[in-house]
């Protein structure tokens, strides 16, 4: 999901940024949600399978026209709205913290596109809940599956205003995750270095001995609580996103 603050300076894609001159081995991978281990399904398809939820049957032209006012608008787990109507502004601001302020932000933000759908706005927000409207990136059950066979504890961290575990649970993948991190349960946001140490704390390692994987500046906050950071490339729907560089750092060769 779009994080809400970004620090000033973020390593490049690919970097990984190390806060002291040696560090000890890897005991703990933290992984970012959205972007890193699944991506939000392609946006026609999105609109598409909401507006079937309401009984509608749209057709590709007008699905691919309606995405596209929807994405300007904004869609929850990205792309960022162009602009945020003031009656929004609280809840948006809130959303990463509250469920209520999650959905209430997003479904007001695709009620400003007319798309003469009854009901579509709350439609395409339960697409995102639901593990059909998520494709798992193809490289993050080999990643995750190698970490629990090398021994290193997995942790998800998320700016998220709902709740992904039930996601975990369809792809098969719950159980190579051993705690989850989400801001709305634990009240703070990436890049706040609060929620990296929350994470350290339930999975009870040492900062200098957790990596902290991600695709946004956000995620390079765990910097500033002492891990180090992999900041990985944005990738396509369904193409590896280079997660197994990973293994690299964390897995003895």
């Amino acid at each position: 999901m779009p994080d809400r603050t970004e620090p000033a300076k973020t390593p490049a894609p690919g970097r990984v940024t190390v806060p002291t001159a040696s560090r000890r081995p890897v005991e703990a991978v933290f992984f970012d949600f959205h972007g890193t281990l699944a991506q939000v399904e392609e946006a026609t398809a999105w609109v598409t399978a909401a507006a079937a939820a309401c009984g509608t049957t749209l057709d590709r032209a007008r699905a691919t026209a309606l995405a596209d006012r929807l994405l300007t608008a904004g869609r929850a787990g990205g792309p960022l709205p162009s602009r945020i109507p003031p009656a929004l502004a609280e809840l948006w601001a809130d959303r990463d913290l509250y469920p209520h302020a999650h959905r209430g932000a997003y479904t007001g933000l695709a009620a400003t596109v007319d798309t003469g759908i009854d009901g579509l706005a709350d439609a395409l927000y339960e697409r995102g809940l639901v593990p059909e409207g998520w494709v798992p990136y193809p490289d993050a059950a080999p990643t995750l599956t190698a970490l629990r066979a090398a021994g290193v504890r997995v942790g998800v961290v998320s700016n998220i205003g709902f709740d992904i575990r039930p996601l975990f649970t369809a792809w098969k993948l719950a159980d190579l995750v051993d705690e989850y991190v989400l801001s709305y349960e634990v009240g703070r946001c990436k890049p706040d270095p609060g929620i990296f140490l929350r994470a350290c704390a339930v999975l009870t390692v040492d900062p200098e001995r957790a990596l902290m994987v991600g695709d946004t500046p956000a995620d390079a906050g765990a910097v500033a609580a002492g891990c180090a950071v992999l900041v990985l490339p944005t990738a396509e729907v369904g193409r590896p996103n280079g997660l197994g560089a990973v293994l690299d750092l964390a897995v003895p060769g």
